[in-house]
Formats: C-alpha cells, sequence, structure tokens
C-alpha cells in the first residue's frame, strides 16, 4: 500500500516530464490571468494532460520509478488543478463554492500526509481513482476554456466541459474519502502495534 522512501534516481524521463508541466503553471496562469490569451492557455492544458499521461507510461516502459516520481508527478497534478480551479473562478469561469470545496479537500488530505509521515510512512500509492479524477478534470478544464470563446465548438464544448468537471469533482472528493480510510486504517494499525505487543 505505502511506498517505501528511497534515495534513489532523479534525473529520468518521467521526472523531467514531471518538471516540464510544473513550469507550465506560472506559464497557464500568466496566459489566462494576463494577456487572456484562452488558446494559448489550452494549448499548456494540453500539453500538460499528455506529459501526465507520458510519464507514467515511460516510467513503466523504461522501469524508471523513483521516489521523487512518486511525490512529483500527483504534487504537480493537485497543483494544475487547484491553480486552473482558482484561475476559471477569477474569470468566473466556475463557482467560487466548487473551488471551496476542493481547496478544502487538499488542505485535509495534506495534514492527513503529515500525520503519516509522523507516523513513519512515506508518501502513499497513488489511488486508480485519484487518477481517474485527475484526468476526468484534466479533460474538463480545455473543454471549460473552450466554452468561454466565439468558436463553432464553443456551444458543444460547455455541455461537455460541464459534464466532465461534475464528474470530475466527484469522483475527486469520492478518492479523498478514500484515501481517508487508508490513512486511518494505517494510524490504527501503528497505534495496534505496541499494545498487541505487550499484550504477547
Amino acid at each position: 500500500m505505502w511506498n517505501a522512501i528511497r534515495r534513489d534516481r532523479l534525473l529520468t524521463v518521467p521526472n523531467l516530464l514531471s518538471l516540464l508541466r510544473l513550469v507550465g503553471v506560472p506559464l497557464f496562469l500568466w496566459l489566462l490571468l494576463g494577456p487572456q490569451y484562452d488558446m494559448l492557455a489550452l494549448l499548456v492544458l494540453v500539453v500538460s494532460g499528455i506529459t501526465d499521461w507520458l510519464d507514467g507510461k515511460i516510467a513503466r516502459w523504461l522501469n524508471q520509478s523513483s521516489a521523487l516520481g512518486a511525490l512529483l508527478d500527483p504534487s504537480v497534478d493537485r497543483l494544475y488543478i487547484l491553480s486552473t480551479l482558482i484561475a476559471f473562478m477569477i474569470r468566473g469561469i466556475v463557482p467560487w463554492w466548487l473551488v471551496a470545496v476542493l481547496v478544502a479537500r487538499e488542505i485535509v488530505l495534506v495534514g492527513a500526509l503529515l500525520m503519516l509521515r509522523h507516523n513513519g510512512f512515506g508518501p502513499p500509492q497513488v489511488h486508480y481513482l485519484g487518477k481517474a479524477a485527475t484526468f476526468t478534470l484534466l479533460y474538463a478544464f480545455p473543454l471549460l476554456l473552450l466554452a468561454e470563446g466565439d468558436s463553432a465548438f464553443a456551444a458543444v464544448a460547455s455541455p461537455f466541459g460541464l459534464a466532465f468537471t461534475a464528474w470530475g469533482c466527484l469522483l475527486y472528493l469520492w478518492s479523498g474519502a478514500l484515501y481517508l480510510i487508508q490513512f486511518g486504517g494505517a494510524i490504527r494499525r501503528v497505534r495496534r502495534a505496541p499494545m498487541e505487543r505487550a499484550a504477547s
């Protein structure tokens, strides 16, 4: 369930792709909130989604999984999701309460991760449901942005973007609940172990 913390390879192809996505976050925010070059911002989102899919595939193909990658990849995913939601909220594309709910989910999980680290656990493996939620939201964001334009695709993109957003948010909250259940079980086992040893 838990990945061991290892000090291993840093410069791998998947890690470089994750770093490329990380550099894209401030570029995306500037394009969206500064000059409002929505089509260029859309391109950054698409490239981010492709590289997110690629880094996992390449890590398996080239056997380049690493402790840094296990930490960096989901962290960059969360950063993209939260920064995009906040930027969309500022632009009036999504409502504030939706952003507040998902930010609260992240705050709760960060607190749980710190508690796990305090009890000697490394970062958890990414749950398939959490990955599905991330992919769904990363599909939703370009559609929402496309729906803001005046192109012929805007009317088609709007309902699909809203549907992907709703489904992605539900999956995101559901995966958060599953992580908390896993975290709680791990903490209980750690606290129960000394009592079991004393009883034996």
